[in-house]
């Protein structure tokens, strides 16, 4: 039987299967697509490898607006295919896949106008509502009259909003989702790799038969065999096709989404809210006892590693929230900064392309080698599925269909049930209930394997910081069972304490470094260079805030 840990001892197990097996499938990219199709694939009985050059969802798939959801602004673009398939994938997350993961979430629409406008708004929602189907885990939507509003969200202004339509939708801490999605395919036997770039292909002729890869971290030059490679690699696709030497059906155009963080009493409303802008929707998302708000849509074409936030793209997120909010936000509030690149597929009129969706695209540039690119992360599993479906033409063999519509992640198994004993877990644990909600909504059942490192240590039952709930344990865990290869992994992606602290966790870096270390092996320098690394990427992060801060001093004064 197959592990789901990701342990150090799991990751030097895959190095050696990668340079001595022969796969069939093998699957480059660690965001929730690749995981995605290595957990497709697995699932159907297929011998799976999955590399990833960084860490899992170290891209886009840990820097979206955190929503499951149908896409709302599309029935206005009449792509109602896209927007019932969307509906369909956030019904059964919600029910089945991932209940511990992803959650409802109920949002207002604001009206500004008494009739016309919720006439148009509220047939829009009724549709919305329709698409999704006879399965309903989500309640339908419902209109508000502007008292209620008054109760639900004060900071909504009076003289400005005349009622709102309330419905819902879902969120998801995307970083976790993926990575417990990249747990499930280990589960299922997939052999995963971060830290592991791909350097070329290897061919017999002209068809494509794996990849030398190179581990990251020891240097080494890995041959790894496949009869399938799957591409999964977001905005960094042209640049690897173009490594590959390979002429893809498709481009990508890179778009950039930012999104800031605020606390919880920058607004008053026990609902998220939802606002048309002239260019797109801006959401204003309750996470937690804070806030995030976002998102842009600009053109991008800087680095793709770190894509950063400017001064007007906070600007632009501020002026949209104020047109409707009393108080205002201020800059000042900010707590956090982050932004994400959406890979946006432009299709080459020319090519051999299988077109299977408006917003995501499967193409075979090679025999031997399939690519997949855009795509919404809500309909990842339909991608990977796609994706896989279409690899697996290159097995020649028949193979099993897809079974992921039917397949919960790991941790979801006697979810609902343990939800029930929040308080007799507590008793047994000494653990608040707060803490143990928290703990369930991050790992489900596999809250066990938290609980039993504070049995072997109770020192790890502390939290990390006073004004957070994480405890150690959940440090200790991220790179025991989670992958997480470094003090960056952790913070920013096994936690999000790196948007959800003041300092962006910075004061915390070091104590974690200490946590992981023993589990990593490293060296006292090892330790503190990973600080270090954490240290600089924040510094770069926090230039464009610190100038928009420094502007408003100025116009303050």
């Amino acid at each position: 039987m197959f592990l789901s840990q990701l342990s150090p001892q799991q990751r030097d197990s895959a190095i050696s299967e990668l340079s001595s097996e022969s796969f069939d499938i093998l699957v480059i990219g660690g965001g929730v697509t690749g995981v995605g199709a290595a957990l497709d694939a697995a699932s159907r009985g297929l011998k799976v490898a999955l590399i990833e050059s960084q860490d899992l969802a170290s891209g886009t798939s840990s820097r979206s607006s955190k929503l499951i959801h149908g896409g709302l602004r599309y029935l206005e673009q009449y792509d109602f295919k896209l927007v019932r398939e969307a509906l369909h994938e956030r019904e059964l997350m919600v029910s089945s896949l991932s209940p511990h993961l992803v959650k409802p979430v109920g949002f207002l629409f604001p009206l500004t106008e008494k009739f016309k406008e919720r006439t148009y708004v509220g047939a829009g929602l009724a549709l919305y509502d329709a698409l999704r189907g006879f399965q309903r885990a989500l309640p339908w939507h419902k209109h508000i009259g502007q008292k209620q509003i008054n109760e639900i969200a004060p900071s909504l202004r009076p003289d400005l909003i005349t009622g709102a339509i309330k419905y819902f939708d879902a969120q998801v801490d995307d970083a976790r989702h993926t990575m417990t999605i990249a747990r499930t395919a280990a589960r299922h036997g997939a052999v995963i790799a971060t830290r592991v770039s791909a350097v070329s292909l290897l061919r017999e002729g002209k068809r494509v038969v794996g990849v030398k890869a190179k581990d990251l971290e020891s240097g080494k030059t890995i041959n790894i065999s496949a009869t399938a490679t799957v591409m999964c690699a977001g905005v960094w696709s042209d640049e690897l096709h173009a490594k590959f030497e390979l002429k893809p059906g498709y481009n990508v155009a890179m778009s950039k989404g930012v999104h800031i963080v605020l606390p919880g009493s920058a607004i008053k409303s026990n609902a998220g809210i939802i606002l048309k802008t002239p260019i797109s929707v801006l959401f204003l998302i309750p996470w937690g006892d804070k806030w995030i708000v976002g998102t842009t849509d600009t053109p991008y074409t800087g680095d793709r590693a770190e894509p950063l936030a400017s001064r007007e793209d906070v600007q632009y997120i501020l002026d949209q929230a104020n047109r409707v909010l009393s108080p205002k936000l201020d800059v000042s509030q900010i707590i956090g900064v982050y932004a994400g690149l959406r890979p946006l597929v432009a299709n080459n009129k020319d090519s051999a392309t299988t077109k299977l969706s408006r917003e995501h695209t499967v193409d075979r540039p090679a025999a031997g080698f399939v690519s997949i690119a855009g795509g919404k992360y809500t309909t990842y599993r339909v991608m990977a599925k796609d994706a896989i479906d279409r690899a697996v033409i290159e097995l020649r063999a028949i193979k099993p269909e897809s079974v992921t519509d039917k397949l919960p992640l790991v941790g979801a198994d006697g979810y609902f049930a343990l939800v029930q004993q929040v308080e007799r877990l507590s008793e047994s644990s000494g653990l608040d209930t707060d803490t143990i909600t928290h703990l369930l909504n991050r790992y489900g059942s596999m809250i066990s394997e938290v609980l039993e490192l504070i049995e072997a240590n109770p020192k790890l039952a502390a939290k990390v910081d006073k004004d957070l709930l994480y405890i150690k344990a959940e440090i200790e865990y991220a790179a025991s069972y989670e992958g997480a290869r470094t003090v960056d992994d952790v913070i920013s992606r096994r936690t999000r304490i790196a948007f959800e602290a003041s300092d962006h966790g910075v004061h915390l870096a070091d104590e974690i470094a200490a946590i992981i270390a023993p589990v990593l092996g490293w060296s006292a320098k090892e330790r503190k260079a990973s600080v270090t690394a954490y240290e600089e990427l924040v510094d770069r992060e926090l230039e464009a805030l610190d100038q928009l801060l420094e502007e408003h001093e100025r116009v303050s004064s």
